[in-house]
């Protein structure tokens, strides 16, 4: 579910696994936030609740028409943007679901994934709008063996390359999916965070500026299941943030942001994301 999970934040990805990966190293997260910091817009936080809903273009790409084959259901993308509302709703971001395109492709829903030609030329065939509309990709991964959930382009990246914005999910995380314990919607939640500038909350381990927000306690590794109560990183005796949607928990586990992140992702999308 993570943005570093992919590599580094200068690949433009941020993406989600059921199991580990290593973060992106500290220098390129301090490069991004130096530039972050000097073209930073900081709107009161009242203004992002104001602004129109970002619209969400659905691509739904499946390698038959079954839902085995990833052809989810309206309904199910209609729950999706239901759960993707109630989690940000702290934050003052919402969503609208705009359009939904089914396409089946079996070769795209076995090879997409991030930096592939076939990911390439699903987006260029696909996407819609523009910085502050969110492409939404629900694939199959096939052939990924990260068992992958999902991944993310960040804001800081939509100038350089509008045509790789977006967020790629397996069909299966979506409300009502077949990868249990990770089929409440949460996946979207976590890489529509990254897309919106947050990180994971154990970039960086106990030590430095971490997931660049204050009030994210800071942990040392990503959680699983729902380990409540941990304590990777002793010495600021706060429990880990195991709840929060940026870490790595089961989806019953995931239940909020911070106002730190909020604030974040509020000047991210005021810098990087304007309508």
């Amino acid at each position: 579910m993570l943005l570093t999970k992919v590599v580094a934040l200068s690949l433009s990805f941020a993406s989600v696994w059921a199991a580990p990966s290593p973060p992106p190293q500290s220098s390129e997260v301090l490069e991004v936030e130096n530039a972050f910091t000097a073209s930073k817009t900081a709107p009161k936080f009242k203004s992002l609740k104001a602004s129109a809903a970002i619209e969400v273009y659905w691509h739904v790409v499946s390698k038959n028409s079954s839902v085995a084959g990833g052809n989810i259901l309206d309904s199910q993308i209609a729950a999706q943007i239901t759960i993707l509302n109630e989690a940000y709703s702290t934050t003052g971001l919402s969503f609208s679901l705009a359009g939904v395109d089914r396409v089946v492709n079996a070769t795209w829903f076995n090879k997409v994934t991030d930096g592939t030609r076939e990911q390439t030329e699903m987006k260029r065939a696909l996407r819609k709008g523009g910085a502050y509309d969110l492409n939404v990709y629900s694939s199959g991964f096939v052939e990924d063996p990260r068992r992958l959930l999902g991944y993310a382009t960040w804001p800081w990246d939509y100038a350089a390359n509008p045509q790789n914005d977006g967020v790629v999910i397996h069909s299966g995380t979506v409300p009502g999916g077949d990868n249990a314990p990770y089929n409440l919607g949460h996946t979207l939640t976590h890489e529509a965070g990254h897309w919106v500038g947050l990180l994971h909350t154990f970039q960086g381990g106990c030590n430095g500026a971490g997931d660049q927000v204050a009030d994210t306690p800071p942990e040392a590794r990503p959680a699983f299941g729902c380990e409540v109560g941990r304590d990777t990183c002793t010495a600021d005796r706060l429990p880990d943030p195991v709840h929060n949607f940026m870490d790595y928990s089961d989806d019953s586990c995931m239940t909020e942001f911070t106002a730190g992140q909020a604030a974040r992702l509020t000047a991210a999308i005021a810098t990087y994301r304007t309508q």
